[in-house]
């Protein structure tokens, strides 16, 4: 089964001169039919003009992934602390709980996606890490086993692309794939998709996806990685 959702259906945020698109339910925006997608809950684009940002706040019992795509952020925590951008991931275990904040460090717009997954394990120590990412044109572990940062949750993954024009790819092999096309657009089975969009993949895993422009792809692969990729 694939599920092909538009850009333009993803529920908006705006606040404080920040920009957030979001794929599932999250904050005001609820829709129980669209509250997740394995072990992801919030899969957010956001847009942080210059000067902008979020303040400190709490979260617990989550893995938050960020993967920048313009600009950069800059996120301090009681965890750890570090300035990101593209071509870095950077990964916060919020586990028993972490206070954090999150800005723009440049003046341009930061545009970042950040994706939270559920954990294995609960109530474990809060822990940060980043990590630069050698981005190919076939798929790289971002995070996740074998990936460039490590992740708390054994049977997830992120994995980024970025095919030249016409360059074709093989999906992971797994049971489920968010596939986000962060820039470009490519061809998945019979549907073209352009920027924003999104395919979520249920037992379709080793699909081709052909880049019809130059292209950048962000895939989180849930229930395990078959083979090598």
């Amino acid at each position: 089964m694939i599920e092909y959702r538009d850009a333009a259906t993803r529920y908006v945020t705006r606040d404080g001169g920040r920009t957030t698109y979001h794929s599932f339910s999250f904050g005001a925006h609820y829709d129980p039919d669209n509250t997740g997608f394995g072990a992801l809950v919030a899969h957010n684009d956001e847009r942080l003009p210059p000067g902008t940002g979020y303040d400190e706040h709490r979260h617990a019992d989550v893995e938050i992934v960020t993967w920048v795509l313009t600009g950069a952020l800059r996120h301090t925590s009681d965890a750890g602390t570090g300035v990101v951008r593209h071509g870095q991931v950077q990964r916060l275990s919020a586990g028993a709980g972490v206070i954090h904040a999150e800005v723009n460090a440049v003046e341009e717009e930061t545009r970042f996606l950040q994706a939270w997954v559920r954990p294995d394990e609960t109530g474990t120590a809060p822990d940060y890490a980043w990590a630069d990412v050698d981005l190919r044109e076939d798929w790289t572990v971002v995070a996740g086993v074998g990936g460039a940062v490590s992740l708390g949750a054994r049977d997830s993954a992120l994995l980024v692309a970025a095919p030249s024009e016409g360059r074709r790819l093989e999906l992971p092999d797994a049971p489920r794939l968010h596939v986000f096309v962060a820039r470009g657009a490519v061809m998945l089975g019979e549907r073209r998709l352009g920027p924003a969009d999104v395919a979520r993949l249920v037992d379709e895993g080793g699909r081709d996806v052909t880049a019809e422009t130059d292209s950048e792809l962000v895939v989180w692969a849930f229930g395990g990685l078959a083979g090598e990729l």
